[in-house]
């Protein structure tokens, strides 16, 4: 697709695509009340200004309450500060600038190549993505640690690995399914930065237990084990391994332990082929898919971990690829089969976003970076193309020119056996020295007040 020749005829078109957005996205998947927000602002109130427990609380005409670790309760005292507005304002701003740090690292150096058209045209396609409405509705923290994780793997393939693996170990801190990016560390043999994750990870949850040794207590020792507490296994939210087989009656944790490993077997071996080329993107963007897989709830709005993975896609010269699998994620379609997923039907697609994601576990481009492109001239008038439209906001990471210009270091390096990476730190790095369901479905005001929902 070309852009309008005149700025009149893009102005035009972005106008008519943002009222399409701004309708939608006011209609079809709805508001969730900021259910997520409420439950970590009702928490954190009660626990200070109350003298509450923190697992304790509900919120209010719901069984729903706090199932992060205590670290995470922590790191959300500023809320008991402020009144809930507030607090709802401070979340949208964080998980705004959460996205343009992830959307910045993803897309790397050519990101504002087409101006303001194309940065018009990538809010719109972000906004229409599933996960990130459900992000912003609720009031989740899954963007911020994606974007915590990601910093993490510039420093790591940019060769400035000093201080990675303090953002995985925050990450880590706050939830648990982060922590799998310190198994990555671990297989690619990154001693120091798998050892600052897990210090940084181990000193958080310390802090948190001099804060609240009840409630860590509790929550190590209880609640962690305890999976009913975020919500039925089955609620086709669930996009995980589990709920599949949760929604298939499936009740032996036998079946789902050798589903999981079987999953992290193909990571193992996927991820070190990818780190031995150098291509930190694709690992990490394959962490975050095996991540959403394995773990035992992956609700909707959890699939903001699979961004890093459409990023590969149109790196590696798959945008048509890419565009669909996106387009997948942006149509709510698992919620066709909200009250009954049994049957051929149910299996196929009350569980698409799995198989969307076991897809790209399997078969995510890694270690092809995309053929150098030769310099191509154009016309002072020549008008230059839009992104895809089916992926703006990911475009590819890897600008042609910079790795041209890389070469000659990149020949050097070899010799002495190592490589320095092209492209904003997500190509080929120097070498080592050796959760509340994100519901989009038209539903009542406050879905989450079903007994299948809960706050994750």
């Amino acid at each position: 697709m070309r852009a309008p020749a005149t700025d009149r005829g893009r102005l035009l078109l972005l106008g008519c695509l943002v009222a399409a957005v701004t309708l939608f996205t006011a209609t079809v998947p709805l508001l969730r009340d900021w259910f997520d927000l409420r439950v970590y602002y009702g928490t954190v109130n009660s626990w200070i200004h109350h003298g509450g427990r923190l697992y304790d609380y509900r919120v209010p005409g719901t069984p729903y309450g706090f199932t992060y670790p205590p670290f995470a309760a922590v790191a959300m005292l500023p809320m008991a500060l402020v009144g809930l507005g507030t607090a709802i304002v401070a979340a949208l701003l964080l998980n705004l600038a959460a996205l343009a740090v992830v959307v910045r690292i993803l897309a790397g150096p050519r990101r504002w190549r087409h101006g303001w058209y194309g940065a018009v045209l990538a809010a719109c396609v972000l906004a229409l993505f599933e996960p990130l409405r459900d992000t912003f509705s609720f009031g989740q923290v899954n963007l911020l640690l994606l974007a915590l994780v990601l910093a993490d793997g510039r420093l790591l393939a940019s060769g400035r690995g000093r201080w990675a693996g303090v953002g995985i170990g925050l990450a880590a801190a706050v939830k648990l399914t982060p922590a799998v990016f310190i198994g990555l560390l671990l297989l690619a043999r990154r001693w120091r930065a798998a050892a600052v994750a897990m210090a940084v990870a181990l000193a958080a949850t310390a802090l948190a237990a001099l804060v609240a040794p009840d409630a860590s207590r509790f929550y190590w020792t209880k609640a962690l084990w305890d999976t009913t507490r975020v919500g039925r296994l089955d609620y086709v939210s669930n996009q995980s391994l589990q709920g599949v087989l949760a929604r298939l009656g499936v009740e032996s944790r036998a079946v789902w332990a050798v589903l999981v490993v079987a999953v992290l077997c193909v990571w193992a071996r996927r991820a070190r082929r990818a780190v031995g080329a150098g291509d930190w993107q694709a690992a990490f963007a394959l962490t975050g898919a095996t991540a959403c897989l394995v773990s035992p709830v992956t609700w909707v709005h959890h699939l903001v971990w699979l961004l890093p993975s459409f990023a590969v896609l149109v790196r590696a010269g798959h945008p048509r690829a890419a565009g669909a699998l996106y387009a997948v994620l942006s149509t709510s379609v698992v919620w066709l089969w909200f009250d009954d997923a049994s049957g051929i039907g149910g299996f196929l697609g009350g569980n698409t976003y799995t198989w969307v994601t076991l897809g790209l576990v399997l078969f995510l481009p890694v270690g092809h970076l995309r053929a150098e492109r030769r310099p191509e001239t154009h016309s002072a008038s020549a008008t230059t193309d839009p992104p895809s439209p089916a992926a703006p906001a990911i475009a590819d990471a890897f600008d042609a020119t910079e790795r041209r210009s890389a070469e000659g270091a990149a020949t050097a390096a070899a010799a002495t056996g190592s490589a320095d990476g092209p492209g904003a730190g997500w190509g080929r790095a120097r070498s080592a020295s050796s959760e509340p369901t994100g519901s989009t479905r038209p539903a009542a005001a406050n879905p989450q007040s079903r007994s299948a929902r809960a706050s994750s």
